[in-house]
């Protein structure tokens, strides 16, 4: 071949590869990186949630037919419900283990579709309601290190039918289940002697006839131990001890639903500045579908997806919603706040609305939001994925700081053949820019403590890392964050706090002590494991397990 002749295949080549969808070329460019994980799992990743013990359990639902997973052992399970395969020897949920990237079956009894959970304070992931013979059963699953633990199910567990509810733990440890379908009231779990179920009439003001809206409300523990609950385009402060609403607010700018089936996602941002007084705090509700979306789209007719976020400071006397517009319009995506304190937009559609086969134009590309940054500049496009997550897709932040995201099914059962979007089977990994080589040097590594410490409220603490690059002692920071139940483009119990550094002292050969408070209230954090990151120049650590107690 003559060297004129190379010279023009190589600038051929080129051109083909520029001439490609970004997504073939991009997913592992040095910002950020994409890696398939497994190709199959056997279920679809409708449900996820990390445990302590860095597995994740997740699930799909009892009623699709028979899996691609068999149970082990020749356990079948036998389902008398209508439309349910009768004898049913598949699994519909599995424990993903993560740093061995393998994972096994578990037996779920009842239907868990479109459920809600939550971990308790001992560690346990404790799962509520779903559909048909599951919608009053509580499901717990006990973290262990053997191959033998599996789910347990108490019958009756709830006071009433939980199907699209939304769970958070309080400070006294306790579940508070929210709404569902048709339930425009709360609960509580453990069940008290009363277990009575107390009325929530906003939730009925804000379902709107034909289409809900107000499903999978976002719910957040405030600062001053009430619950923010937002649904459909508004949002209560709810003193749940006296069943009282103690502030209302305004609906947001134009009106749009931002909760099921217009899916939406919601955060409350990072708590900082956590010794002071007035401690502020502030949600962010980003996507959703316009309103008439969901019927328009049972039409055929896929109206686009709203591309503004908007955020609210909840402890502000005089709260108003200031508005942003995202590089990408999304429904059906998933906010996950990260180590280092920026959130993460991903998963969803274009247009349309959640429900079986109301999405369109999946949105490939994630999207950073960066909350200290001014109004405008806040928000940057990262590398896409060539797997499209529609309905029924999640994602939950794992320790090593990467997004596990999986599922996608926006189908009655199963189908994987003549549709636009096959059932998805597979897990994805997504690795921030934060984890590529080149921030190696100023990574910190956790020495001590050790992974699954014992930390008391409001106490000094110490943290010894290893950071081999110059250090900023003044961007060093430490963050603690409850590991979240993901479903249906909510992520319940999501929260970090930025705890930053009282002092940071030099201990030679790259080691530094860093000196933190931990927080002073079970209204701040409420009681159990946490993940705790060192973060130095929006680099973090890998995260260890603490329980705070």
């Amino acid at each position: 071949m003559s060297i004129p002749t190379f010279i023009f295949l190589i600038l051929l080549l080129h051109l083909l590869f520029a001439s490609q969808p970004c997504h073939l070329i991009l997913t592992s460019a040095a910002d950020c990186r994409w890696q398939l994980l497994q190709t199959s799992i056997g279920i679809s990743a409708m449900h996820m949630q990390l445990l302590r013990n860095d597995r994740v359990v997740i699930f799909d639902r009892t009623d699709f037919g028979k899996s691609n997973l068999s149970l082990p052992n020749g356990k079948c399970r036998n389902d008398l419900t209508e439309g349910a395969l009768k004898v049913d020897c598949s699994g519909h949920s599995v424990e993903y283990d993560v740093s061995s990237n393998k994972f096994r079956a578990l037996m779920v009894q009842t239907n868990v579709w479109c459920s809600s959970g939550a971990i308790t304070p001992d560690g346990k992931l404790v799962q509520t309601g779903g559909f048909n013979d599951g919608e009053r059963r509580v499901r717990v699953f006990s973290p262990c290190s053997s191959r033998d633990c599996d789910w347990q199910e108490i019958p009756n567990g709830l006071a009433a039918r939980r199907w699209y509810a939304t769970n958070h733990i309080l400070p006294d440890g306790r579940l508070i289940i929210v709404g569902g379908r048709r339930q425009f009231n709360y609960e509580f779990s453990p069940k008290n002697i009363t277990a009575n179920t107390f009325n929530l009439p906003f939730l009925l003001e804000t379902n709107d006839k034909g289409e809900e809206n107000n499903l999978y409300p976002f719910v957040f523990l405030n600062v001053d131990g009430n619950l923010f609950i937002f649904a459909n385009n508004r949002a209560i402060l709810l003193d749940y001890v006296k069943n009282e609403v103690v502030k209302t607010y305004p609906t947001i700018p134009g009106g749009d639903p931002r909760s099921y089936p217009s899916t939406g996602s919601a955060v409350l941002l990072p708590l900082k500045n956590l010794k002071m007084a007035d401690l502020q705090a502030e949600v962010l509700v980003c996507g959703g579908a316009p309103k008439g979306s969901f019927a328009q789209a049972l039409r055929g007719n896929f109206i686009r997806a709203l591309k503004t976020c908007a955020r609210i400071t909840i402890t502000d006397p005089n709260p108003k919603w200031v508005m942003e517009t995202m590089p990408l319009a999304r429904v059906m995506g998933d906010m996950i706040l990260l180590p280092n304190g920026k959130v993460l937009l991903i998963n969803g559609a274009g247009s349309g609305s959640a429900g079986w086969e109301l999405g369109q134009n999946p949105v490939l590309s994630p999207v950073l939001y960066r909350p200290d940054k001014k109004i405008g500049s806040r928000f940057k496009t990262q590398n896409p994925t060539t797997i499209p997550r529609m309905y029924h897709s999640s994602a939950t932040l794992l320790r090593d700081g990467r997004v596990l995201v999986g599922g996608s099914n926006p189908h009655a059962f199963y189908n994987f053949t003549s549709v636009l979007f096959p059932t998805e089977l597979s897990l994805e990994a997504f690795s921030p820019a934060y984890l590529d080589s080149k921030f190696n040097d100023l990574r910190p590594k956790i020495i001590t403590p050790k992974s699954m410490s014992g930390i008391r409220y409001n106490k000094r603490t110490n943290i010894q890392v290893v950071i081999t690059g110059k250090v900023a002692e003044n961007l060093v920071s430490a963050t603690m964050l409850a590991p979240a139940f993901n479903t249906h483009s909510f992520s319940m119990n999501q929260r970090l706090l930025v705890l930053g550094n009282d002092k940071v002292t030099t201990c030679g050969n790259s080691a530094y002590n860093i000196e933190v408070t931990t927080p002073s209230t079970h209204n701040l954090a409420p009681p159990g494991f946490y993940l705790l990151f060192v973060v130095h120049q929006n680099i973090p650590s890998q995260g260890i397990w603490v329980k705070l107690r």
